[in-house]
């Protein structure tokens, strides 16, 4: 079968869906990258990849580019003689649905989270509904990350339930992502780490908060952040911000990385104090390693943590409650600190291996494969 695989970033695609492909590949099927061209276009082409370019602008609103988004996407689907579509982020899984309902083409999205929209209630949320509620009653089936947002979708009649199912994430490499020795230092002084696109929404200002509060009390804290900066998106934390920041001396900005091992074998804890999540993939990767996290209550989030076993879980939006569990977790001594993480390497080896998600989809091909 040929099968198009569409996201708005190549960074997205070679970060979190290179493995599926490559299942895909390694089953018979022809798979075609779609998405805008970026610095991540050649990665995905030199790991034996088809690819094709679309802008799709992540915080783009001008009607005559949107819809120029769709119709390319819809003279790729046609180019390339495709049979299924399976899409990733908002953006990307609306204007595919759209070119393949034109087109009479089986399209299966993946709801990794409900994204701003849904976030901050606006025109954008009502506009948001309306399309999911034309798009998605059409779809083979809708993969959601989490129990919450599937929930969402069929109560307010944006999915039939029958053709809703949840994935556990995108699951983890369990054999890339593995536990390393922690490293040795005094346990008033723990390294902190957040990794993520550097949005107000995933928390960052609450995190920045709640270290300025937990390095009053214990000066030796490290605060990190490792993520995309300046990004294309109404939420973005700008340079600017993030100078004043680093000028104070209250967090460390590590820049960007292809490769979170490296970083988060140097961390006692992840922290992500995001509004809302599908399940993120950065704590699924730290609890792999059995780094344990701390996360915020909300729809995602949640579903990556045993509170109080894997890592504490916080109140959103709420930094005081945020550097409370931060203070829990450093009067934790060591021997807790470490069964803490193991724990959580059980925890994502029994809900979280890659090898589900990677199965789903192959059966899915196949049922897709066995109607055409």
């Amino acid at each position: 079968m040929r099968i198009a695989v569409v996201s708005n970033t190549c960074w997205y695609l070679f970060n979190f869906r290179l493995n599926l492909i490559h299942a895909l590949q390694a089953a018979g099927h022809t798979v075609v990258a779609v998405a805008p061209d970026d610095a991540y276009a050649q990665r995905i082409r030199d790991a034996g990849i088809l690819f094709e370019a679309v802008p799709i602008s992540g915080g783009g609103t001008h009607p005559g580019r949107e819809l120029q988004s769709v119709l390319r996407l819809g003279a790729v689907f046609r180019r390339h003689r495709v049979g299924l579509v399976l899409s990733y982020t908002p953006k990307g899984n609306l204007y595919s649905a759209l070119a393949c309902i034109v087109l009479r083409i089986a399209f299966v999205p993946n709801v990794s989270g409900l994204g701003r929209a849904f976030i901050r209630k606006s025109l954008v949320t009502w506009v948001a509904q309306i399309l999911y509620r034309l798009t998605f009653g059409r779809a083979h089936q809708v993969f959601f990350q989490n129990l919450d947002d599937m929930g969402v979708f069929v109560s307010g009649g944006l999915v039939h339930a029958a053709n809703a199912e949840r994935l556990p994430g995108s699951g983890v490499d369990l054999t890339r992502f593995m536990p390393t020795p922690p490293v040795v230092r005094a346990a008033d002084a723990p390294v902190f780490l957040l990794v993520a696109r550097m949005l107000w929404d995933k928390g960052i200002g609450e995190y920045v908060e709640a270290a300025r509060s937990v390095r009053a009390q214990y000066p030796g804290a490290c605060f990190q952040l490792l993520g995309f900066l300046d990004v294309d998106n109404p939420s973005a934390i700008s340079r600017q911000q993030m100078d004043l920041w680093l000028a104070e001396g209250v967090v460390v900005y590590l820049g960007r990385t292809d490769d979170v091992r490296a970083f988060l074998a140097q961390v006692d804890c992840v922290v992500l104090p995001s509004y809302r999540e599908g399940v993120p993939r950065t704590l699924l990767e730290a609890a792999a390693t059995a780094c344990p996290v701390i996360t915020t209550d909300v729809p995602g989030c949640r579903d990556t943590v045993m509170d109080g076993k894997t890592g504490f879980l916080c109140r959103p939006a709420d930094a005081q409650d945020l550097a409370d569990k931060l203070l829990r977790f450093i009067a934790l001594p060591p021997g807790q600190r470490l069964a803490m993480g193991q724990r959580g390497r059980e925890f994502v080896e029994q809900n979280f291996d890659e090898r589900l998600v990677l199965q789903r989809y192959l059966a899915l091909v196949q049922q897709v494969a066995a109607k055409q």
